[in-house]
């Protein structure tokens, strides 16, 4: 019997910036619907009122497109079981949620706050599992009309059957919960508003999802899920189980999971700094998977045609940010250079280019853009590379102009202007031959001796290559800023 095709979900909530590990969980998701042919279903969980915001959504849309993930069912592109906002489908969830307590499966529980507190106290005082203790589970209509007389508003709690709850983790193999350790928990709030517990696997069951594939912090509310999947079958609401697989941690600093408040978990910060989308993901891909031992560059296509979720690691993963910039520097490279110059644009022209727009000069750009591409980890670095060119004169770094000026730069500077005057500007060989004649003069290696050049010139003591940047930038403001400079030290 061939197996049903496969269907997997991404259902992020709209509360703040996307982060990390929430890409992390998309693009396995993503990833694996691609490799299996199958099904990506983007819904939006969006019941949370008071953490929830429309800007948060539009986000969300706008992230995904980024990283380049389309999606088969969901916002924008329908499909058959819309809507795939939650907060459009309060209806169903209150009709299931009748259902399931017309049947048993559900009842309503009156216990209060403090009262709920007050005997988890005792119950871990007596070391003692201390999750609810079915207190309402089998209330009289007495208890129930004494209860309701107190103005008490119940919430509705799913029943847990007392049994052992074993499952195979596409991830980490065989679990198994007893009992005692998944006692009966809310699905509705007393004020009507359906609870996570209850709404998202009832998406999944009515969406017809095979494998559930999320994060490693979910894994302690899937015995509760199986346990309703069970009764929802049983009423004809849903037709199977889903394989669930659950994803390791992704560790940030100290060996604590990385968390929306850590700085390096924002995916905004990724975007503004210049990472491509395909770097990123090639890098989170290595957070509990890899493509083989002994490559960590690789194409999403590459990633799609291997993945499998078996292979994911179930050990929490450490994210490495220079790691992550060096495979992106890999990424970079990867680019053809028509592309690379177009992926530059937004960081060559306000608000990150310092110079004015009638000052750029889109043929010296064409010139530099192959020599900075094999420098750059991140787009958004390019633009201190380059601004030398743009700029009237060089903005110094003053450590920089201390650290290449010593005593006799202004001779060997003099030196260098004289032999630069007479090179030949059409080529880097010739401008090198004249630096590296300069600084022999004074017993200087090239190292040495083009240092003051390239501070007096860039305002730099590291960038682009020095001889081809030069022969981009032209003799008359190359001799000119080397004056500016003699004219610096001698004051």
């Amino acid at each position: 019997m061939a197996s049903a095709p496969v269907r997997v979900r991404f259902c992020p909530s709209p509360t703040g910036n996307p982060h990390v590990g929430l890409v992390r969980t998309a693009l396995f998701n993503w990833a694996f619907a691609r490799h299996h042919k199958g099904t990506l279903v983007f819904r939006i969980e969006d019941t949370d009122a008071a953490r929830d915001s429309e800007e948060s959504y539009e986000q969300l849309l706008d992230s995904m497109r980024w990283l380049g993930f389309d999606w088969d069912e969901g916002p924008e592109v329908g499909g058959p079981y819309a809507p795939y906002r939650q907060s459009q489908r309060m209806d169903l969830y209150k009709d299931i949620a009748g259902k399931l307590l017309d049947a048993g499966h559900a009842y309503r529980c009156y216990c209060t706050t403090s009262e709920l507190e007050e005997r988890r106290e005792a119950a871990r005082a007596a070391g003692k599992p201390s999750g609810y203790d079915g207190h309402c589970r089998e209330l009289t209509a007495e208890q129930v009309e004494a209860y309701e007389a107190q103005g008490r508003e119940p919430i509705v709690r799913f029943r847990m059957p007392d049994e052992t709850i074993t499952f195979t983790d596409l991830v980490r193999g065989e679990l198994t919960f007893t009992p005692e350790n998944v006692p009966d928990y809310g699905i509705v709030r007393a004020n009507g508003a359906p609870l996570y517990t209850l709404v998202n696997p009832v998406d999944d069951a009515l969406m017809e999802i095979t494998h559930v594939l999320r994060g490693e912090d979910l894994l302690s509310s899937t015995p509760r899920q199986i346990a309703l999947y069970k009764a929802l079958i049983e009423l004809g609401i849903a037709q199977q189980i889903p394989s669930f697989g659950h994803l390791p941690y992704v560790m940030g600093e100290g060996n604590k999971k990385l968390s929306k408040r850590d700085p390096q978990s924002s995916l905004n910060l990724y975007r503004e700094r210049g990472f491509l989308p395909e770097g990123l993901l090639n890098y989170l891909s290595l957070l509990g998977w890899s493509l083989s031992a002994d490559r960590d560059v690789f194409t999403i296509d590459e990633m799609v045609a291997a993945f499998d979720v078996a292979d994911v690691n179930p050990n929490p993963a450490r994210f490495d940010l220079k790691k992550c910039e060096a495979i992106n520097a890999d990424h970079i490279r990867m680019l053809d250079v028509k592309e690379f110059t177009e992926r530059c644009a937004p960081w060559l022209k306000a608000p990150f280019a310092p110079w004015a727009p009638e000052d750029f000069d889109e043929a010296k750009w064409q010139a530099i853009a192959p020599h900075a591409q094999s420098r750059l980890k991140v787009l958004s670095e390019i633009t201190d590379n380059v601004d030398f060119l743009f700029l009237p004169e060089p903005v110094f770094d003053e450590a920089s102009w201390t650290k290449a000026m010593k005593e006799g730069s202004d001779a060997l500077l003099r030196t260098a202007r004289e032999k630069l005057q007479a090179a030949d500007w059409t080529s880097p060989d010739s401008l090198k031959e004249a630096v590296l004649a300069a600084g022999e003069a004074y017993g200087l290696k090239l190292g040495k001796a083009q240092a003051p050049v390239r501070v007096a010139v860039t305002g730099r003591t590291v960038g682009l290559p020095l001889f081809e940047s030069l022969e981009i930038l032209g003799e008359e403001k190359t001799l000119a800023r080397i004056d500016a400079a003699l004219a610096r030290l001698a004051a």
